[in-house]
């Protein structure tokens, strides 16, 4: 398989899946949680209730949105080995960055998923959960770098850290009225926890 047509698979799937999300999230805010099947949202996307599984696991997962952690294998095996500067703090940047890009290319999707969890209080647990399971993705790529480069804490404490440079990257980029990127973000919030650190 050509590059090209890697690339080319790669942007089809995900507008297969962006278009599953839309039409979960259209149709659970026009008529209710319990009034919309996987039926209706695959039907409303233009996919098979198959093609639906193929992407997410539940109808919870589609209308908030919910994927797997897509992380550039490079940079990830390049964290994990220590690099690239071999210092904690600016690698995490790095990899941070990797881990948000894109995040805010629609942000109308994530306000969305906010607007159903106040309809719905029921599905906040389900992305709680999610976000645990994304930290504890990064807590095994950071015990994998600690291998490699000794971690300043244990990882299930970095990782912890991790979730608060994002909770705080969002923050900022909400208050600046959330343009386009939210990663221009993050090196203000990483120069603050060094800050901390150094107090």
């Amino acid at each position: 398989m050509t590059t090209a047509t890697s690339g080319l698979r790669a942007r089809q799937k995900q507008a297969r899946a962006d278009a599953i999300v839309d039409a979960a999230q259209r149709l659970v805010l026009a008529y209710g949680f319990d009034a919309v099947t996987v039926e209706a949202i695959a039907e409303e996307a233009g996919v098979s209730p198959r093609t639906f599984f193929n992407y997410f696991d539940t109808k919870d997962a589609a209308v908030l949105g919910h994927r797997e952690l897509d992380l550039d294998e490079q940079v990830a095996a390049e964290f994990v080995a220590g690099g690239p500067t071999g210092r904690f703090l600016p690698d995490l940047e790095v990899l941070l960055r990797a881990v948000l890009e894109g995040v805010t290319a629609h942000p109308e999707r994530g306000e969305r998923a906010y607007r159903v969890m106040e309809a719905e209080p029921r599905l906040v647990a389900r992305h709680l959960g999610w976000l645990e399971a994304h930290r504890a993705q990064l807590e095994t790529l950071l015990a994998q770098r600690h291998l490699a480069r000794p971690l300043p804490a244990g990882p299930a404490f970095c990782s912890h850290l991790v979730l608060t440079l994002v909770r705080a990257t969002g923050e900022r980029w909400d208050a600046a009225g959330r343009g386009p990127d939210i990663t221009e973000h993050l090196h203000a919030a990483v120069a603050d926890l060094a800050a901390v650190a150094d107090a």
